[in-house]
């Protein structure tokens, strides 16, 4: 019995070594080392059906393979395989006798050619300028009905990231087209020729079961593909390495694998996710969202764009959609005794609870927020070559990762259960 006794103090003595000892796992070496193969430039910028993006698919892979992750599901490897299809070869239209530019014209359909007028049996809406895009695109694209929307033309800067949302429509017969407009015209025609490819894409997914929760799960998550290579910038740079967007969250996403690995102490199955194709639409996270059940999800930690000081300066970072949920409190609260805040969105007029991979489960009522640093007003090097390792602050970006694991433990534990947001499809 004694020896019993010593022996189960000696588990619970190392767990709670592990456990006190986080910086042994998540520190700024590892951090460095991670962040700087994915964004190096052997990785040619990760861009979506390259080579490349392949290469970092099967160093994210190994890294789950050496914490032992778990396959998901009926997966035979940690990689979520499908298709992507793709895409409007050309589009015309006229309304109320005035041509309407292709950019300004955007069909959400699988269809090979669409032609529609007034009399085509589509219902006119609107979504005026006061209204969220995302959100009002996403209620409509739930409904499973043939619409024409004319989007004010003070959404003008995001109205080309509704492409992201093509992918939903994959499965239903029922295309929308979104037109940028003030209002709705009395006669109306549109010709929109679709040519469709089939393109191979790979999420990397691996899983922590959980023990009595085991049904319960709870994703850490961010996409991992870039820009790729492209016209050369006036120092003759032609890659765009992405350490930022998003190296720095996949790295989080690989730490915190390997962190909960060696803690092995989770009630709620983990998992963990790369997405793939966040930059040209987001078909990685939708197509995920389609494999899991997200009842049985109890919160999304989606992490995008760590590497760099927030508005509030180091410790702190914003989480979108604060107020849909009290995930953040919940976080929060863990973090009662640290230097570290969470911070509500910053910058509500970029909709950005709508725009990263959190966003399809989110619509589907999981309580699912992107925690990011990014200046999104000012980041100098957002989307441009020089977005490197070398602009990183690594001990900051290493005290984010490290908060994002002791915020969680109340939720991975079963203790804490985030509220549920509002779904998005009627």
């Amino acid at each position: 019995m004694k020896l019993f006794a010593v022996l189960l103090l000696l588990c619970f003595t190392g767990k709670s070594l592990i456990a006190q000892n986080i910086h042994d796992v998540i520190n700024v070496s590892e951090v460095e080392r991670i962040v700087s193969v994915l964004a190096s430039d052997e990785m040619e910028g990760r861009k979506t059906f390259t080579p490349s993006i392949d290469r970092a698919a099967d160093f994210i892979a190994a890294s789950f393979k050496k914490d032992n992750l778990k396959y998901l599901g009926e997966l035979s490897d940690y990689k979520q395989s499908f298709y992507r299809t793709r895409s409007i070869l050309s589009s015309t239209g006229k309304a109320d006798g005035k041509e309407i530019s292709a950019d300004k014209i955007l069909a959400v359909s699988v269809d090979s050619l669409l032609e529609i007028d007034q009399n085509s049996g589509y219902s006119s809406v609107s979504i005026d300028g006061s209204s969220s895009l995302f959100a009002e695109a996403m209620k409509l694209l739930g409904e499973n009905k043939k619409y024409i929307v004319w989007v004010h033309t003070s959404h003008e800067k995001n109205f080309s990231r509704l492409s992201r949302l093509k992918r939903e429509s994959a499965e239903t017969n029922a295309p929308i087209v979104f037109v940028l407009a003030n209002a709705i015209p009395k006669n109306y025609s549109f010709r929109i020729k679709n040519k469709i490819h089939q393109d191979y894409l790979a999420n990397v997914v691996g899983i922590i079961p959980g023990k009595s929760l085991k049904d319960e799960y709870v994703i850490f998550s961010a996409h991992y593909d870039h820009l790729g290579i492209r016209k050369p910038d006036a120092t003759g740079d032609s890659i765009y390495n992405g350490a930022n967007d998003n190296a720095s969250g996949t790295t989080a996403v690989l730490l915190l694998a390997n962190y909960f690995s060696k803690l092995n102490d989770n009630e709620r199955s983990l998992i963990f996710v790369a997405f793939t194709a966040e930059e040209i639409g987001g078909f990685g996270s939708q197509y995920f969202s389609k494999s899991i059940d997200p009842d049985k999800v109890v919160a999304m930690f989606n992490l995008e764009m760590i590497g760099t000081d927030s508005k509030w300066g180091k410790n702190s970072a914003f989480i979108t959609g604060y107020e849909k949920s009290d995930f953040g409190q919940i976080l929060q609260a863990n973090l009662v005794h640290t230097p570290f805040k969470f911070e509500p969105d910053p910058y509500p007029a970029q909709n950005l609870f709508y725009r990263s991979d959190n966003a399809t489960l989110a619509a589907l009522g999981v309580p699912a927020h992107t925690i990011s640093t990014s200046k999104m007003d000012i980041e100098p090097n957002y989307h441009r070559q020089s977005d490197e390792v070398k602009t990183l602050d690594l001990p900051n970006m290493t005290e984010i990762i490290k908060a994002i694991a002791l915020s969680s433990k109340s939720i991975i534990s079963g203790k804490d259960t985030p509220s549920r947001v509002e779904k998005a499809n009627r």
